[in-house]
């Protein structure tokens, strides 16, 4: 099983990036044969969409066709957005004005909102909101929020009772989830094909 994870934040040696590796090493430690790759947005610099990506031309396979070769090989997905003045990141939204059908569609996917203070639960609504409909991802009911992101996900071993120990155990929790329903979903993927085909956008 493979599993995709993309982080959404533009900084350089981001939290949002600490966060994903903390949940690439939690699903490795899972021993369920999961191999993992890792997308960070602000590294790919990938251009803002444009009408060309309709018409499909090699300047747009160039620059997207092999990152979306490597999401469409993934099972599952984990989609880590770090909460910029309310919103989800810029180079977040234009990936997913990117992915087509192919890459994403009838895949589970795990939201990690993430948040340098109390907050977090926006790009957690905005994603739910406005990311799936032609995409066709399938967002788990889980979800994680990572507050206070500074301070936890740092040590080894987080203190008993800390706020630190139940995230990861939260984390954890949620990472199962998205492999039990990555299992599930490739039975409705095989099943569905041909109506996919005829219903490739949401309404």
């Amino acid at each position: 099983m493979k599993i995709a994870i993309i982080s959404g934040s533009h900084r350089k040696n981001s939290q949002s990036q600490k966060v994903g590796k903390f949940i690439e090493n939690d699903l490795v430690a899972l021993n369920q044969g999961i191999t993992t790759e890792t997308f960070i947005l602000g590294d790919l610099e990938i251009p803002l969409w444009d009408e060309e990506v309709w018409a499909g031309t090699d300047r747009w396979k160039g620059i997207f066709g092999p990152i979306s070769a490597k999401l469409s090989e993934a099972d599952a997905f984990v989609i880590i957005s770090p909460e910029w003045a309310g919103m989800v990141p810029p180079a977040l939204k234009n990936f997913f004005l990117l992915c087509s059908k192919s890459e994403l569609s009838h895949k589970p996917g795990l939201i990690v909102g993430v948040s340098a203070g109390r907050s977090g639960s926006y790009p957690v609504a905005e994603l739910r909101m406005s990311s799936y409909k032609n995409t066709q991802i399938c967002y788990l009911p889980e979800h994680i929020i990572v507050r206070d992101v500074t301070k936890v996900l740092n040590d080894a071993t987080p203190a008993p009772g800390s706020e630190d120990l139940a995230i990861r155990e939260r984390i954890t929790f949620a990472n199962r989830l998205l492999v039990s329903y990555a299992k599930a979903l490739k039975i409705v993927r095989s099943e569905l094909q041909s109506e996919f085909k005829k219903f490739p956008y949401g309404m």
